[in-house]
């Protein structure tokens, strides 16, 4: 057993009783984590704002959280704030260092273009790098760009999303965990117990409410469904937030259909959509593979999504899922209109064809590559 820093920019918040509580997908990561490492230190922003209800404590007295100033965003004012805070937030990072065996770098993000650096100069200290977008968007922000370049150049080992041609050596194809066994367990359950025939389809959308996330397409496509069509849909749960979240809720109002907005709800609550969901439309631009996909089609809710990244890795289409790209109306209409036309038979056969696979978002299959690969 050994010891790990963690170097990232999830958000943590402090509660108004004074709990630590930080991004849910990740938190609950580091929670499984503690079985490989005998401490655990996580070096990330906190925010002074209220929690999301997303947001998780950490289970372990292992874990050690280490704060950073709340970086990043989108304005000139922001980036420049990145690197004029560059020097302290160095100092965070190496006297945690000091206290660990390893280190995990998670990318890409703001901070990478100087912390990424830094970490190739310190070649004496264990680590890898986790990289948890899209490895091949030709399109990513210069900043992500570059982190990705930095990545190929140097010899610490990189895990990401996906297998791509000419994949460097150093470079390992990785699943992002999501899921216990006994979840995989109770969801083999759920799928035995699903049917289309009822009082209609439910389908779900998890994620960021913004453009590129895809969730306007996702109302303008089955608000221009026909009648018939509408009337074989029951619910459309959304679940997440963003700033343009009230024009999205006047859109669906509009729509003839029954939408309702979650915002961000707990990890047990959105499991608890996916049981009751069809599907899962995620009609995303910019993506690895989201942790989401995996966890919906646990529970037997088809993944009707872009074919972008390393999704196509894991959905097939029209097997266990829908694939579309380019990424247009007309694509996503003819993926929603399948869906609708699929009978009991062929969605019981859909669901049931993924569930091999899913043992490789497993938390314990996750430590064990990390204990067999990366130490």
């Amino acid at each position: 057993m050994s010891t790990l820093t963690i170097i990232s920019h999830t958000e943590h918040y402090k509660t108004p009783n004074g709990q630590l509580v930080g991004l849910g997908s990740t938190v609950t990561e580091l929670n499984h984590l503690v079985e490989v490492f005998d401490e655990v230190i996580h070096v990330a922003m906190l925010y002074d704002s209220l929690a999301p209800a997303s947001a998780l404590p950490y289970t372990s007295d292992k874990i050690k959280f280490v704060p950073l100033p709340a970086l990043g965003g989108s304005k000139l004012s922001d980036k420049l704030a990145i690197l004029w805070k560059a020097p302290s937030v160095l100092k965070i990072i190496s006297s945690a260092l000091d206290k660990t065996d390893y280190f995990q770098f998670r990318a890409p993000t703001g901070i990478g273009v100087f912390v990424i650096p830094y970490l190739m100069f310190k070649r004496s200290k264990k680590g890898w790098f986790k990289y948890a977008g899209n490895w091949k968007q030709e399109q990513a922000p210069l900043a992500y760009r570059f982190q990705r370049w930095l990545l190929k150049q140097q010899s610490r080992k990189v895990t990401i999303n996906g297998k791509w041609e000419h994949q460097k050596s150093q470079c390992l194809t990785f699943e992002n965990p999501c899921l216990t066994e006994q979840e995989i367990a109770f969801g083999n359950e759920v799928i035995q117990g699903k049917s289309l025939e009822g009082e209609g389809l439910n389908f779900c959308f998890v994620g960021r409410l913004e453009e590129e996330k895809g969730i306007g397409l996702l109302i303008q496509c089955l608000s221009a469904l026909s009648k018939t069509e509408k009337t074989m849909l029951n619910t459309i749960h959304i679940v997440g937030d963003g700033k343009a979240k009230e024009r999205y809720q006047k859109q669906a109002d509009e729509s003839g259909l029954n939408f309702i907005f979650h915002g961000f709800i707990s990890r047990k609550e959105v499991h608890k959509i996916y049981q009751i969901s069809h599907a899962i439309l995620l009609p995303s631009a910019s993506e690895g593979f989201p942790k989401v996909i995996a966890e919906a089609m646990n529970y037997g809710c088809l993944p009707m999504v872009s074919n972008i990244s390393s999704i196509a890795d894991y959905v097939k289409d029209e097997i266990n899922g829908f694939l579309f790209f380019p990424i247009t109306f007309e694509n996503l209409t003819v993926s929603i209109k399948k869906m609708l036309n699929l009978s009991d038979f062929q969605y019981h056969k859909m669901i049931q064809a993924q569930n091999q696979e899913l043992i490789k978002f497993t938390y314990s299959y996750y430590n064990k590559r990390i204990r067999e690969e990366l130490l």
